[in-house]
């Protein structure tokens, strides 16, 4: 139970730290910049101590196509924090369950039961319950934005997720190590060239804080796992993802005192309620 914990804090803390920096006015790139400087060394700590270097090509350029991916889905999320609220960010990122779910059944012919019909109406319940949240919120255009990054943040966690599931399906568990290095160390590489481009100024205090970030980004997922191996994955997903939704939100009022309307909360019932029915 532990391991399940400090998983939920690990990840309620990605979206709060988000918070944190968009409250500072930090730069967003730099900090995610800084995120995957950190994930790096502490994945090749792990390759070192853990996962040994195994590795195909076609892992390695599999692993550095979805850098991109990574990065643009961090922008996301910062994004959708900051114009839609953290609690709303953050059941739109576990939500995100629905894709590979979706996904699974059309490329891999696999079956759904009761339970997914009922969590896919009770998502596009959610989607719509997002949008009624945010309908009184600004300027029509202005609202719309914030909706596109809600989509975009599900839409993208979803199919990196999917896509892990097919490095599991079509690669050695052996690579696991090299890959994932691979997708951050390329994540880096990525956001560092815009910062470049852009002529972005560095800026210490929001590097440093990305690189605060990327401990728990990589951690989370260790934690997880770890988790899975001593309890079973029906009670290790429920609890984790209302584990991090609730805290996050708890958290984000205490902080922040970001007040959540009827629409929101709604939406934030409802969404637990979907993402138990496509975990279980």
């Amino acid at each position: 139970m532990l391991f399940l914990i400090l998983s939920i804090i690990c990840s309620s803390s990605l979206a709060l730290i988000l918070k944190h920096g968009h409250v500072k006015n930090a730069n967003i790139v730099l900090l995610i910049n800084g995120n995957y400087a950190a994930a790096s060394l502490i994945s090749l700590v792990f390759i070192i101590f853990k996962y040994g270097f195994q590795y195909s090509i076609e892992a390695i350029l599999f692993g550095s196509a979805l850098g991109i991916l990574f990065a643009v889905t961090f922008v996301l999320y910062s994004k959708s924090i900051h114009l839609a609220g953290t609690a709303l960010a953050t059941v739109s990122a576990r939500l995100s369950v629905l894709i590979p779910v979706l996904l699974s059944i059309i490329i891999f012919g696999e079956s759904p039961n009761i339970k997914m019909i009922f969590g896919f109406a009770l998502a596009l319940a959610t989607l719509y319950l997002f949008y009624l949240s945010l309908k009184n919120h600004g300027p029509k255009a202005e609202r719309l934005g914030k909706y596109f990054y809600l989509f975009g943040l599900l839409t993208g966690i979803g199919f990196i997720d999917f896509s892990l599931k097919i490095f599991e399906r079509n690669f050695p568990i052996d690579e696991k190590g090299v890959f994932v290095f691979s997708i951050f160390f390329s994540a880096f590489i990525y956001t560092i060239t815009y910062l470049i481009v852009k002529k972005i100024s560095f800026d210490k205090g929001t590097f440093n804080l990305g690189l605060m970030l990327g401990v728990p980004n990589v951690l989370s997922i260790h934690f997880l796992l770890a988790a899975l191996s001593v309890l079973p994955a029906i009670i290790v997903f429920p609890i984790q993802n209302i584990g991090v939704i609730v805290l996050t939100a708890i958290a984000a009022y205490l902080i922040w005192q970001e007040k959540i309307n009827l629409y929101g909360k709604i939406a934030i019932a409802v969404g637990i309620a979907a993402i138990l029915l496509l975990k279980l």
